[in-house]
């Protein structure tokens, strides 16, 4: 019996926060998507596994899979603009040489463990489709009033029902008539895979999964992952270790102020009667953060890769240092975990423009906001600070690696 596994990695929620898709995030060091493929991999059943991606995802894609080499794993497809539309793509990229069983799966569920992706194997036959779901345990109620003020209006009784999770298995051939008669009825949508293969008149068995197989969809989902694998109560299968490698940088610029009108801090332009001088474009802010991310890494300091006696240097944007930093992180499997910056000034005053500066700070880093500490302090009219003769930064940043042995 041939068995391929569709992985569906082209949703872009937002719940999460941050310009990454939540697929691509990075779970202990390692990329959401990579974990979920590995489980699957793990699971010695599946001869194919193909990943569904959203448009333009195909450099994230990439990325994220580099360091998964198996023959399994075969080039991806470009999903469409309902998880459906997905779904249906992915099972018609398999129309060429059709397995007997496809496993639907979200790629924001890293921890669904090979035995469960073996269960539902086993479990269908006869037609059926088979899902992975949980019973429900908690009480229910019914919500009366509106979102804004939620009131308790009836109790549900929970007795036979079931919180449905991905894997779904399915016969092949079944599940794809299946989507193309849905795409062609052009109904409401349907909730998942089941919906769609309950409604072409066909059955579902239900196969219990664990309520550690959750779906990443909130930051507090990726804590929680997060706090499984260090813990360990979730499944880590090869890869990146569970006990991650926590590092801490430091770094500390100041420039002299001279003849201007602006000053460039954390990537934004603050007006002010001079400017900061420098090689490049003298940013504090963005020199020091950069040497903490450098020093975190213990890869030097921002003129071990950016000298100033190289010319192309001179007069630079220093958001060009910062993302090269962070990429320098990224390639190492790594993480921010957290950054924090204290400027040192008299003037400009910073509080104005500390929201601005957190969110280019974000965007230059690809993490959230909610990462970045910014302060601000004088020096109490005390040395050149103080007599307004320049200014500083001191900056910290946290950086989390894939464990060593």
């Amino acid at each position: 019996m041939s068995v391929a596994a569709v992985i569906v990695a082209a949703g872009r929620g937002t719940r999460l926060g941050g310009p990454v898709p939540k697929q691509y995030r990075l779970l202990a060091g390692e990329p959401v998507l990579a974990r979920t493929v590995r489980h699957a991999l793990a699971c010695s059943g599946i001869d194919r596994i193909i990943v569904a991606i959203g448009p333009g995802d195909e450099p994230a894609y990439a990325a994220a899979l580099a360091e998964i080499d198996d023959r399994r794993l075969v080039l991806p497809v470009t999903g469409g603009a309902t998880r459906a539309d997905s779904v249906r793509a992915a099972l018609e990229g398999l129309a060429g040489d059709p397995p007997s069983v496809v496993l639907v799966h979200d790629a924001a569920r890293p921890f669904a463990e090979p035995d469960l992706w073996s269960r539902l194997i086993r479990a269908v036959d006869a037609g059926a489709g088979a899902i992975a779901a949980e019973p429900v345990v908690d009480a229910l109620w019914r919500q009366a009033g509106d979102d804004a003020d939620p009131l308790a209006e009836d109790p549900v009784p929970r007795a036979g029902l079931w919180r449905a999770q991905t894997p779904q298995a399915f016969p092949y051939a079944t599940l794809l008539a299946a989507h193309r008669a849905e795409a062609a009825a052009a109904g409401p949508p349907a909730l998942d895979d089941a919906e769609v293969y309950r409604r072409a008149g066909h059955a579902v068995r239900l196969v219990e999964a664990s309520p550690k197989n959750f779906k990443i969809t909130t930051a507090t989902d990726l804590a929680r992952a997060e706090e499984a694998l260090a813990s360990g109560n979730a499944p880590s299968i090869g890869g990146a270790s569970a006990l991650p490698d926590i590092r801490s940088g430091h770094g500390f610029d100041v420039h002299r102020f001279g003849p201007g009108d602006h000053v460039w801090l954390c990537g934004i332009k603050v007006p002010h009667n001079a400017a900061l001088i420098g090689h490049s474009d003298a940013d504090v802010g963005l020199h020091a953060l950069s040497d903490a991310l450098y020093g975190a890494l213990a890869e030097g300091d921002i003129g071990t890769h950016f000298p100033p006696t190289d010319p192309q240097w001179k007069g630079a944007e220093s958001h060009v240092f910062l993302s090269h930093a962070g990429a320098r992180v990224r390639a190492r499997g790594g993480r921010i975990a957290n950054v924090d910056l204290t400027l040192l000034c008299e003037r400009p005053r910073i509080g104005p423009h500390a929201g601005a500066m957190r969110a280019r700070l974000a965007e230059i880093l690809e993490i959230d906001a909610g990462r970045i500490g910014l302060k601000a302090t004088t020096m109490e009219r005390m040395g050149f600070i103080g007599r307004s003769e320049g200014m500083g930064c001191i900056a910290n940043a946290t950086v989390i690696l894939p464990g060593t042995a």
